[in-house]
């Protein structure tokens, strides 16, 4: 008797909740995904899907019928694809997922409460772990120009240099940070991966960018948040495993151009004053960088 309130304090927290997932040719990695976000009582699930051709439908169907199936019509990316999936969901909180993830038990407590305690939170991601068991760095900051380019181009050969280290907040302790801050801490952004969002503050931005194709849309979102005065927050409390890559791997040398793409976005979009004049150097370096990155993916 004495479980039985966690149980119906979780069940509560999580009616709160709705989760959108974007979906690529994940099948297998969907389908756990979805039955551990009902695991964990999410009653209102929604896939929207860009043009899987693995069967993805027919398993989800299988496992779980009543997760509403979104079909894009194409492959949008995954910002565009994300906000559709927004849409059309109703709770006042919105668990944003890509497929290849696992929701741990009382992550979708942690994540709303942190939300609750905190009126001016756009945001809140969990801690990710990496399937292995150790940590992926999900709570970062933004990158200035100096930190980006380091971690760029030294990260190429020497993944563990300062500007790495800065931009992945590896120089900190971001869950002791959260304990001193009473569960949640400030951060600058959370990963798109897993992430809860408020709907009035997704809104009031207007969502993803859908001219992200892939990767950075989540940097980008939340950098707009900081300029309307939102925050963002990250908790240990929550906990996802994300398998990392379930669809990009698919088109691995399409995806490191996108990714390139959207830091050139990104750096246009947010560099001001006189580093504006350094645009041109970052679009040839991200060039360069692309066709390096490339090689490696080749030779890995």
């Amino acid at each position: 008797m004495e479980n039985q309130p966690r149980v119906s304090d979780r069940q509560a927290e999580a009616q709160c909740a709705s989760a959108a997932i974007v979906n690529y040719n994940a099948r297998d990695h969907l389908v756990a995904c979805v039955r551990s976000l009902r695991r964990e009582g999410v009653g209102e699930i929604v896939v929207a899907d860009n043009s899987s051709r693995d069967g993805s439908e027919a398993a989800l169907a299988r496992s779980d019928s009543e997760a509403r199936w979104l079909p894009t019509g194409a492959n949008l990316g995954f910002g565009a694809a994300a906000n559709r999936a927004v849409a059309a969901t109703t709770g006042p909180y919105v668990l944003v997922l890509n497929p290849d993830t696992v929701i741990h038990p009382g992550t979708i407590a942690a994540l709303t409460a942190a939300l609750d305690a905190e009126p001016r939170l756009a945001a809140v991601g969990p801690q990710m772990d990496n399937p292995d068991g150790s940590v992926y760095p999900s709570a970062r900051r933004f990158p200035d120009l100096v930190t980006a380019t380091g971690h760029a181009f030294v990260g190429l050969i020497r993944p563990d240099n300062r500007f790495t280290r800065r931009y992945r907040m590896l120089d900190t302790d971001p869950d002791r940070a959260a304990a001193a801050a009473g569960g949640t801490s400030p951060v600058d952004w959370v990963s798109g991966a897993a992430m809860m969002v408020r709907r009035s503050a997704f809104e009031a931005v207007g969502g993803f960018d859908p001219s992200y194709f892939m990767y950075v849309e989540d940097v980008d979102l939340c950098w707009r948040w900081r300029q309307a005065q939102w925050l963002v927050g990250y908790t240990p409390a929550g906990r996802v495993t994300h398998a990392v890559g379930a669809s990009s791997r698919q088109v691995p040398y399409r995806m490191i151009a996108a990714h390139h793409r959207s830091l050139l976005r990104f750096a246009v979009r947010t560099t001001t004053g006189a580093q504006r004049l350094l645009l041109p150097a970052v679009a040839v370096g991200l060039a360069v960088r692309t066709v390096a990155a490339w090689v490696t993916h080749r030779f890995a």
